[in-house]
């Protein structure tokens, strides 16, 4: 069993629209939706739900006046300014470091284990999914995110598949490192842009960091033809493997609009094409 996570330096770059492309061409695997502070891949999936779980992430912070001396220790501590002079705690300032709880010498504070967000056990139309949803403005993002990929690993050993499919967060903060432990190749897709350039140049410093192989594909290539040069030459010279370039289509937001991948939309534009080809080399690239 392989397991292939999709990432890019920014949002925006088309990973998810590409990864929803890859899931219609692959068999026998299970897809991953890694992206749960803005999850999306669920509007091209339109995943029938088999299975929901509460996902637990940490804990909120509660003072008992009855216990409390108003030492001042915890608001001493406290970096996020939660606690105010009454000695109760603020649950939108609280970060849930429990600082207070570990330091109170009178064991005034609670710290209640704190709903965080959702994950699901779905099928879609191209075989099973797993994905979830961080609540508003909650933190631990990273464990979701291993929860998640734990549970696609445990469903394709259950079932016998080939391949994991995971459609990584943007940046490289601590989500996208969640997504990367102990996986066989990562893909980058990057964009025509000076950003651009910079982007993957992060994402392939991760890469080598960890020591995954990494492959990379160029989305709307000839927007920019010159920095499209630039960024295949950049990233050929640190060992990351060049996919294929894909040019500019609408037909990606009018099959978006549809709830569908380029693919089931129109086979037959050169982006459709394109990608494609990008597959057969990432075959090649996983020795899938």
């Amino acid at each position: 069993m392989k397991e292939i996570t999709i990432i890019s330096g920014k949002g925006g770059t088309g990973k998810t629209t590409l990864t929803a492309v890859f899931a219609s061409l692959a068999k026998n695997h299970i897809l991953c939706d890694a992206d749960v502070d803005a999850a999306d891949m669920h509007l091209l999936m339109n995943p029938e739900v088999l299975e929901k779980f509460d996902f637990i992430g940490g804990g909120e912070a509660s003072i008992d006046p009855d216990k409390c001396t108003e030492c001042g220790i915890c608001r001493q501590h406290c970096r996020f300014d939660a606690i105010d002079a009454d000695f109760t705690v603020d649950p939108i300032l609280c970060e849930g470091c429990g600082v207070c709880y570990y330091l109170c010498p009178e064991e005034a504070v609670a710290f209640t284990p704190k709903k965080c967000g959702e994950y699901f056990i779905s099928e879609t139309r191209f075989g099973p999914m797993v994905h979830a949803q961080l609540g508003i403005a909650e933190e631990n993002s990273g464990k979701l995110v291993t929860r998640i990929r734990n549970t696609a690993r445990q469903i394709a050993e259950e079932k016998g598949l080939d391949l994991i499919l995971t459609d990584g967060p943007p940046g490289v903060g601590c989500p996208v490192i969640a997504s990367l432990g102990g996986v066989d190749g990562i893909v980058a897709v990057s964009e025509p842009t000076v950003s651009g350039i910079h982007d993957l140049d992060r994402v392939v410093q991760l890469a080598k960091h960890f020591k995954i192989p990494i492959a990379f594909c160029i989305n709307k290539f000839d927007l920019n033809e010159g920095v499209s040069e630039k960024l295949r030459q950049y990233a050929e010279s640190t060992g990351a493997k060049y996919l294929g370039s894909i040019p500019f289509d609408p037909a990606f937001t009018r099959a978006m609009v549809q709830a569908q991948t380029l693919l089931e939309y129109d086979r037959n534009t050169p982006a459709a094409e394109k990608t494609v080809e990008i597959w057969q080399r990432l075959l090649s690239f996983a020795s899938l």
